[in-house]
């Protein structure tokens, strides 16, 4: 068959005649990314390829996240997906072929036939929470479950088209970008957070998907994307035509907190005690008749897909009417609310437990009591200040920054000390104690100030060259300029005491780690093969150790002689392995992860490595015993670096919630409310590492507030 003209967005006059070495029959779908074609390989094999549109292939963040969804894809088992046969993301067109999959997408079969029979439904459900275990256990979030892309294929559901950048499948926006989705199926988190997406979104996208499987319509349901969005985060499900025994586990999956829905898991054994109600008779789409193939993976549609003509059965009248008046009211301003980065501003703090502000905001307030020797607070230090303070502890005080200023709080109840303004317009990290002095860290800015941690008055004050990277390690600060010199500062005087020029490409910014005396620079090869790890003495300049290392390295930690590394896939970079350096020795070992991670940090304990992905999965390996000890989906993403006292493992989300998770089982303990500022649907840069300190956690919140919790019992937080 001929190549057929593109009849979607972004169209070109004339489709290629292949992707790779596969000969495109005909156009099964187009859409805003591109279209898909049904295709045929050497030996007649069917498959469907999706072929990028060329003005999208131009753009080199587009073929960034194409490559992600490819490598997503790929990481998935074919049992509940469309398996991946060959893909080309650096092509001139880039393109992904996967196995093709007779049978209709969920929405044309509810198009088509109407609504699923109870037996239906109950089979759909567990077949997507079997998907969704599958594609969460690599730690994939598909972040785009809809009707459009779960195909009823004759062995069960299949779940199509992983978490690709779709710039043109939704009008809304924030300040912080586009909300990846489509309104009717999204979370209320991708909605007020829309980086931090969990696999949690994917459970309450599957809830949805259920609802319309069984009415015809959304469980929130306007014309207006806009209008879905407010009901999503603000309202309650409808439910009414979904089975009665189905309905509760439906409500749980709409859940508004990400951590009130729940597992996979959680929902096949709900699911089991539900099938007895239900005969067994195996469900079998319809198939379609003639030439005519159903594609996968489809391209979404440029608008929220609806078909509001085709509910089954409307509201009761008055329940309607109600909720139409009240459109009426909030459909103007539901725009304004989106645009203006208010829609997610919930009152998230109650009353019950809440601290409040002593005048000025200077004074904490007890939340509950969690030993006898130690009573949780929260404060919110600067009054009219927002924005997560990034905090460290030394000298007896908890010191903070934000943009601006620098201030320290007692630890025992959070009351503020003093305050000091530095220019700085975002701190590269928290002060720390060098030198006897509060070191604040700068933005690259030219002028240094070292703070008496008594009284936060200014000891010395230094200028540095423009864009410098400053580290202290020890009783030294060191400065590294643009053109590789290096200039090591006394931290205690301010008075330089040596400086030179290091080997190696530019300025290289030295890494240093709490209880190790050397500062180390990395370099990695260009082919990412190997990575040139230099250890330096702060105090004289000196070269202590140099080793080459196989991988692309990047040092996590340092603890009993050994350095510690995350190792990346020289692929596409996500991390793949923790390595452990001895340089006495010599010795290196390398304990590879089930599945690579995306954007990964990590924290170490004696030889166990934490390493959390941008996804939510952390994981826990041991470098002593060489095995990876356990995984857990935290449901949190975008968060801070993990960091251990032995029992456990605390983790900062982005909303502000302290997560503790078991060290050893790796199971989540107790976590404390989120604490969401003005800007709540702005996404923090970087969020800032929890602090131990004893037996107490601290840790900090977009609202500005700063707050401490007992580390002996993460449950009652």
């Amino acid at each position: 068959m001929a190549p057929q003209h593109s009849t979607g967005a972004g169209a070109e006059a004339e489709l290629p005649e292949y992707a790779g070495h596969y000969r495109l029959e005909s156009c099964l779908g187009s859409g805003g990314m591109g279209v898909v074609h049904l295709a045929r390989s050497t030996s007649g094999m069917k498959l469907a390829v999706k072929v990028v549109h060329a003005e999208f292939a131009r753009d080199p963040e587009f073929r960034g996240r194409f490559r992600q969804e490819v490598a997503a894809a790929r990481r998935v088992s074919g049992a509940f997906t469309a398996s991946v046969v060959d893909a080309d993301p650096e092509a001139e067109r880039p393109w992904m072929a996967t196995l093709f999959i007779p049978g209709p997408t969920l929405s044309d079969h509810v198009k088509r036939n109407g609504p699923m029979a109870p037996a239906q439904l109950r089979q759909l459900m567990a077949g997507l929470a079997e998907a969704l275990r599958d594609i969460h256990r690599v730690g994939v979030v598909h972040r785009d479950l809809k009707p459009s892309n779960v195909l009823l294929a004759e062995d069960g559901p299949k779940v199509i088209d992983f978490g690709i950048s779709r710039p043109k499948d939704s009008e809304l926006r924030t300040e912080t970008g586009k909300l990846i989705g489509t309104p009717p199926f999204m979370a209320p988190e991708q909605f007020r957070r829309p980086r931090e997406v969990g696999p949690a979104a994917d459970i309450f996208a599957l809830g949805s998907v259920l609802v319309h499987a069984a009415t015809g319509r959304g469980p929130f349901d306007s014309d207006s994307p806009y209008v879905v969005a407010y009901q999503v985060v603000h309202d309650e499900p409808d439910l009414a035509g979904v089975p009665e025994n189905l309905a509760p586990l439906v409500r749980r999956c709409l859940a508004k907190e990400p951590e009130d829905r729940p597992t996979p898991d959680e929902l096949m054994r709900e699911l089991r005690s539900v099938a007895a109600s239900y005969d067994t008779q195996a469900f079998i789409p319809e198939q379609r008749s003639g030439d005519t193939p159903t594609p996968v993976p489809k391209p979404p549609a440029a608008e929220p897909e609806r078909q509001p003509e085709e509910r089954p059965e409307e509201r009761p009248e008055k329940r309607l009417k109600g909720r139409l008046r009240r459109r009426v009211v909030l459909a103007a301003g539901a725009v304004v609310l989106v645009a203006g980065g208010a829609l997610a501003s919930l009152p998230l703090l109650g009353e019950e437990g809440a601290g409040k502000d002593a005048g000025d905001g200077r004074k904490a307030t007890d939340v509950r009591t969690t030993q006898a020797a130690f009573r949780a607070w929260q404060a919110k230090p600067l009054s009219g200040k927002e924005g997560m303070p990034q905090c460290s502890y030394g000298a007896d005080r908890l010191l903070c920054a934000l943009p601006g200023v620098v201030f320290a709080l007692e630890p025992s109840d959070g009351t503020l000390l003093w305050r000091h303004s530095v220019a700085t317009t975002l701190p590269s990290g928290p002060p720390v104690v060098s030198g006897g002095l509060v070191q604040p860290y700068t933005d690259g800015g030219r002028q240094l100030a070292a703070l008496d941690p008594a009284s936060g008055a200014e000891v010395w004050q230094r200028e540095v060259p423009g864009q410098s990277m400053t580290r202290y390690v020890g009783g030294m600060l060191l400065i590294t300029g643009a053109d590789g010199t290096v200039t090591g500062v006394d931290s205690a005087s301010g008075d330089t005491k040596w400086s030179r020029q290091m080997p190696g490409r530019g300025g290289a910014p030295f890494t240093s780690f709490a209880g190790d005396p050397l500062a180390y620079r990395t370099r990695t090869a260009d082919d990412g093969a190997s990575t040139l790890v230099t250890a330096v003495d702060p105090g004289t300049g000196d070269v202590r150790w140099e080793a080459r290392l196989s991988g692309s390295l990047k040092p996590v930690g340092a603890q009993d002689g050994s350095v510690f590394f995350l190792a990346a896939d020289a692929g596409n970079g996500d991390t793949d392995a923790v390595v452990r350096y001895t340089p006495e020795s010599g010795a290196s070992s390398r304990v590879e992860l089930p599945v690579a991670r995306l954007d990964a940090h990590a924290g170490v304990r004696g030889n166990i490595v934490y390493v959390l992905a941008a996804s939510g999965t952390l994981d826990a390996v041991d470098l002593g015993a060489g095995k990876h000890l356990w995984s857990l989906e935290t449901s949190v993403s975008r968060s801070s670096a993990p960091v251990a006292d032995g029992d456990h493992v605390y983790v900062t989300a982005a909303d502000g919630r302290l997560l503790a998770v078991d060290a050893r089982e790796g199971k989540l303990l107790g976590q404390t409310p989120p604490r969401l500022g003005t800007n709540s649907d702005q996404v923090v840069a970087a969020v800032p590492t929890p602090v131990i300190a004893g037996t107490r956690v601290y840790a900090t919140a977009p609202d500005g507030t700063v707050f401490a919790v007992s580390a002996g019992n993460p449950s009652a937080w």
